[in-house]
């Protein structure tokens, strides 16, 4: 038989869900494994949300959904956008894909050709190289300053005539950083001076801790420029539901929803209807949730300072990320088999030497892990 695709033989597994997947092989043969290795909320989703899904399908919303998203959450991602965002924002300048993930998937392919550059900003999240490279264009990694996890003038020694997007993720995955006002300026600076767009990943928005956050899109010039990406799985604990969306000019929005006409052709019918009511119901529930992970983050991060490891400014999402001594693979892989707790290596991440824990689990197995972390260290 000849070989498969060559362009996805370059691209490696995601490494979240393989260690998560070795962690449940190992509860699946008695092993008490603590996994501090996913990203997902181990809250239930909101009841609200969910009642709204079962009343639109004992409705008959089973069939198929005009292709960008249902009319209602169009409406109310526009609106969400414009009041809490402060982007410009119209209903056909939004489409919904099956999670953030997707959306991001569907830029790169709207906006990237064969060959184009796109910057990443290291630590990054592990699929946005892959998407990157399935589009057809070069990912060009571009550390973070390692102290402040903010970025610098260096940036622009990665820029080239042939870079066409940067990529940008605050509250960052997986360090927990937030990028300052400065950071977003000299990101928004670049890219009006180079004619580049930003692909603005703001999935964890909501889950912050004492300070604020600022989408790259609200800044003058860059309404149509940024492609701002957010969803439902973090905020309201909608990780099953795969939804999300993408909010961008009606020119870019045109191409991403090409590429889902093509693809998944639109979500899942009965499913935007729970993403409606998450938008417009009661958003008493985050602040619940974001309460809890506060709490959770203060124990973790006291922790680390009691074992003596220090750790990235983990001012949002629900992430320590820990700098670590030798090979962080190594260090992830002892944790699991001698500690029997799953986290995930910070070379995953294009960032050698740290190592990811979720605090997205119980304070019973927050506690029970630690203990096990600090006997194996």
């Amino acid at each position: 038989m000849r070989p498969l695709s060559t362009k996805l033989a370059a691209i490696a597994p995601s490494a979240t869900i393989e260690i998560t997947e070795k962690a449940r092989k190992m509860q699946a043969a008695g092993t008490d494994v603590i996994s501090l290795s996913i990203g997902e909320p181990d809250f239930p989703t909101p009841s609200h949300i969910t009642e709204a899904c079962i009343d639109a399908l004992r409705r008959g919303e089973t069939h198929y959904a005009p292709g960008k998203g249902i009319p209602e959450l169009l409406k109310a991602i526009a609106e969400k956008i414009e009041q809490e965002n402060k982007i410009p924002c119209t209903p056909d300048q939004v489409v919904v894909g099956c999670g953030a993930k997707d959306s991001i998937y569907e830029a790169c392919e709207a906006v990237l050709s064969p060959g184009d550059e796109t910057i990443i900003l290291d630590p990054s999240w592990v699929s946005y190289e892959p998407c990157v490279q399935i589009a057809g264009a070069v990912p060009v990694h571009h550390p973070l300053h390692q102290n402040t996890f903010q970025v610098d003038d260096s940036l622009l020694e990665k820029v080239t005539k042939k870079t066409r997007m940067i990529i940008v993720n605050t509250p960052s995955n997986p360090s927990g950083a937030i990028l300052n006002h400065e950071s977003l300026q000299l990101v928004a600076d670049i890219c009006q001076d180079h004619d580049l767009i930003v692909l603005s990943d703001e999935i964890y928005e909501k889950l912050i801790y004492g300070k604020i956050h600022t989408s790259i899109g609200a800044f003058p010039g860059m309404e149509d420029r940024t492609i701002t990406v957010n969803g439902f799985s973090k905020a309201y604990a909608m990780t099953g539901w795969r939804l999300g969306y993408a909010v961008a000019s009606k020119e870019i929005i045109g191409n991403m929803n090409k590429v889902q006409q093509h693809t998944i052709s639109h979500p899942t019918t009965f499913a935007m209807y729970g993403g409606v009511a998450a938008l417009k119901g009661p958003q008493e529930c985050i602040e619940e949730m974001r309460a809890e992970f506060e709490r959770r983050r203060a124990f973790v991060l006291k922790s680390m300072d009691e074992m003596g490891l220090s750790y990235a400014p983990a001012d949002g999402a629900f992430y320590a990320y820990v700098k670590v001594d030798g090979d962080d693979a190594e260090v992830a892989n002892r944790w699991l088999e001698q500690g029997h707790v799953a986290v995930t290596h910070g070379s995953a991440f294009n960032h050698p030497g740290w190592v990811r824990l979720s605090y997205a689990a119980s304070m019973d197995r927050l506690q029970e892990a630690m203990s096990r972390i600090s006997a194996v260290l």
